[in-house]
């Protein structure tokens, strides 16, 4: 599924869970310190162009999750938060097209393909694809505008960041979406 990169014009972008929670040490090591940068080098070029974005944030439903409503961690990181008229979008599961009334705003407006940047890599932004590639969008996956965590894996071992966030980009690229870096905006 590899094509050619669309305009600022033709594509949505969505950004997926920058959200202040993520800050909390408790999630671990991360990889891509700059994904935020690079998002909001990215959100401004679409500002600028006159493109349709789309954030979409976790509302978590577990008690103690800092992603949860009235939690400090509830809260846009401020580089890439929304500005009046565009549109947001909550969601209490990983896919943000389930029940969060994205896919219904995308399918009125007439959008079919999106460029998808967020937290975590290995999580929300890769259900999130797996799920619009499903449901016959095109996608993108901006690389260096997305970020995970270490894992632990089922039998105690542990996934550095940067594995972690290299292999979901490999399961996503060519089947699910392309995957690029920003660069190819420019």
């Amino acid at each position: 599924m590899t094509e050619p990169v669309p305009s600022v014009d033709d594509a949505v972008l969505l950004l997926v869970d920058f959200q202040t929670g993520f800050d909390e040490p408790g999630w671990g090591d991360r990889n891509n310190p700059d994904a935020e940068s690079v998002a909001a080098a990215l959100l401004a070029r679409w500002r600028e162009g006159g493109g349709p974005v789309a954030h979409v944030r976790h509302a978590s439903t577990e008690p103690d999750s800092p992603l949860r409503p009235g939690a400090p961690g509830f809260e846009w990181k401020p580089e890439t938060a929304p500005v009046n008229g565009e549109p947001t979008f909550e969601k209490s599961v990983n896919g943000a097209l389930l029940e969060s009334g994205l896919d219904e705003w995308l399918r009125e407006a007439g959008h079919t393909s999106l460029v998808v940047c967020g937290l975590t890599t290995d999580h929300c932004v890769s259900t999130t694809v797996r799920m619009a590639e499903n449901r016959g969008y095109s996608v993108w996956v901006v690389a260096d505008a997305t970020a995970t965590h270490a894992r632990t894996t089922h039998d105690g071992g542990r996934v550095d960041p940067e594995t972690s966030h290299r292999v979901a980009l490999a399961h996503l690229d060519g089947e699910f979406a392309t995957v690029v870096e920003r660069g190819a905006f420019e």
